[in-house]
């Protein structure tokens, strides 16, 4: 009961709504990170790397080309063999306007059977776009959060995961991404939640301030605003436009349900038809219980251990209450906790009212 009730209050949302800026609800269109992959070798580990030693293993093939480019020739019949590197994939989100010079955070993850990467390097290693083009060099030591420990028979204890790790400034940018920033006489916003209303008002208050026909909604998520084609004026323009102030539309009425950590989310829209709702529960408490016979000291015999099973069935009250036309958000969430249905109860609830047509909201399971 105390958990629903928590569960619930988290959900309650002010009627009221804030304006908030219009870049905290768009974004321009044509500037955005593009993503970046790589592959590597992370050396100096401590026995816990790649098992190598088969020229089939990618982690073989990457050391003898990384010593043959350093002039080390290896016998074809011989099979470098080390437990200190590991094969990794490189991952990287190359920001906007980022310059050639710039550096960026890395994420490192293995590829191959590498039990950990704490304490490795990993050697230089470019990162590609989805061009095919280099971007971006990494190269740097590793910073670990997961930790693991192995004992001779076999036993293993480990807290997170020590086979992904993170260079922070671990990539150094070479080549810049172009963008549509510059181009054109105007510029479009796109909101980061498509909703017509919302995109009116933002239209509305860029027009009040700079005039009409500077900005127009194109759709729920688009609009193209009229701006200075020079750059430094376009950066001026944005920096003025970035804080107007737009108070956003309300939501949608939803719903959102996550059933494998039995959260529930409901929104302050969310409506129900008249409908009468029933909800009843059966508990079954099983004990197990150890009676203990000592027989007479005088008369011989064993002590006997007796197990006794105990089995209690409780059906529970029925509860029926009515939901009035219209009821809000509040009076769902007082009917739920009268009736005392824990989170998976209040799923089942929720569930016959939108198959019913009494609830007016959408629903998304995560």
């Amino acid at each position: 009961m105390k958990k629903l009730i928590l569960v619930m209050a988290a959900v309650v949302f002010s009627t009221s709504l804030f304006a908030e800026r219009i870049k905290d609800l768009t974004t321009i269109a044509g500037v955005r990170s593009n993503q970046l992959v790589g592959y590597g070798l992370v050396v100096g580990l401590e026995g816990t790397g790649d098992k190598t030693g088969n020229k089939e293993d990618f982690a073989s093939q990457s050391l003898r080309s990384l010593l043959n480019n350093f002039g080390v020739q290896i016998p074809v019949d011989i099979d470098p063999k080390s437990k200190n590197i590991a094969a990794v994939a490189i991952h990287a989100d190359l920001p906007p306007f980022a310059k050639i010079g710039q550096t960026i955070d890395i994420t490192v993850s293995t590829l191959g059977d590498a039990k950990s990467i704490r304490g490795g390097s990993l050697l230089m290693a470019p990162l590609k776009g989805a061009d095919g083009q280099v971007y971006a060099i990494a190269q740097g030591s590793l910073v670990v959060s997961g930790f693991g420990a192995q004992g001779a028979d076999g036993s293993r204890v480990s807290l997170n995961f020590s086979n992904v790790g993170r260079i922070p400034n671990g990539a150094t940018v070479e080549r810049i991404v172009p963008n549509a920033f510059t181009q054109g006489d105007s510029i479009t916003l796109n909101l980061n939640h498509s909703d017509f209303s919302t995109a009116r008002s933002v239209a509305e208050v860029i027009n009040n301030l700079l005039g009409n026909n500077t900005a127009m909604a194109l759709d729920a998520t688009s609009i193209r605003v009229r701006a200075p084609r020079h750059p430094s004026q376009r950066v001026s323009f944005m920096s003025v436009l970035e804080n107007l102030e737009v108070t956003p539309a309300r939501e949608v009425a939803k719903i959102i349900i996550n059933s494998r950590t039995g959260t529930i989310v409901i929104g302050q829209d969310v409506r129900v038809s008249p409908v009468a709702v029933t909800h009843g529960g059966l508990t079954v408490t099983i004990t197990e219980n150890l009676d203990v016979n000592q027989p007479n000291a005088l008369a011989g015999g064993n002590t006997i251990i007796t197990p006794r099973t105990g089995i209690d069935v409780d059906a529970g009250s029925g509860h029926m209450f009515n939901f009035q036309g219209g009821t809000s958000l509040q009076q769902i969430v007082d009917a739920v906790n009268q009736v005392g249905a824990a989170p998976g109860d209040l799923m089942a609830i929720l569930e016959a009212l939108k198959q019913s047509g009494a609830i007016k909201a959408e629903f998304l399971v995560i």
